[in-house]
């Protein structure tokens, strides 16, 4: 299903950009590339713009499995990464790869939480049982709208040649992590238990802060037609 969204929005980012690209056909401007990084596997369309500013448009996936944890839980993370970023890439150097880059990623990145299975659990201090508690579950959201920095090397449009290899290294801001907390026990609805398992949250919220900046660091391949 990912692969198949991934796959749809590009057709309509590519779709949405052939006006400019048959205003510089006859140039040449105009190329695909595939690429991994820290954002996952992705695709993406460069055009041409002005003679040192192309756009890009793309998809990035990535499924991965982690545990992070606060002062008295463990938790597993089940974290699925899906973003499609738009950009600008200016060149300030003739005749150079080089680059500064600038844009923002339509970010779908998200975290499935869920404690790992004990027999008591902790929270603020007070102590409850697995029965009383049943599961803790989480989710994890970020800003849906990051804005991305960057600088990078390789200009897929270039006249020399038709294959070329470039690399970006930048910085995601996606705002920190919007967290939601619950659980099915008989528990759940009292206002104490409500009062620790806010406390907990923000713990995690402490835990996840630094992923309010994401770095990105991509390696790919690029073909102009």
């Amino acid at each position: 299903m990912k692969l198949q969204i991934i796959k749809c929005l590009l057709c309509s980012l590519l779709l949405g950009c052939l006006p400019v690209t048959s205003a510089v056909a006859d140039t040449g401007d105009f190329a695909l590339g595939i690429k991994a990084s820290t954002l996952g596997a992705g695709a993406e369309g460069i055009v041409g713009i002005l003679p040192a500013l192309n756009l890009r448009a793309g998809a990035n996936a990535l499924s991965v499995d982690f545990d992070i944890n606060t002062s008295d839980i463990d938790y597993d993370v089940d974290a699925d990464l899906l973003s499609f970023p738009i950009m600008l890439d200016w060149y300030p150097f003739k005749k150079s790869g080089f680059r500064f880059s600038a844009g923002a990623l339509i970010n779908k990145n998200e975290s499935d939480l869920e404690a790992s299975s004990q027999g008591s659990y902790t929270l603020d201090g007070t102590t409850y049982t697995a029965a009383q508690l049943g599961t803790l579950n989480g989710k994890v959201d970020f800003n849906e709208v990051a804005p991305y920095v960057g600088i990078g090397w390789g200009n897929a449009l270039g006249k020399d040649k038709r294959w070329s290899f470039t690399c970006d290294f930048g910085v995601v801001f996606q705002g920190k992590a919007i967290i939601d907390l619950s659980v099915t026990g008989p528990i759940a609805s009292d206002p104490t238990f409500q009062t620790n398992l806010a406390q907990e949250k923000r713990e995690l919220e402490d835990e996840l802060e630094n992923y309010q900046y994401y770095p990105l660091i991509a390696l790919g391949i690029t073909y102009k037609f």
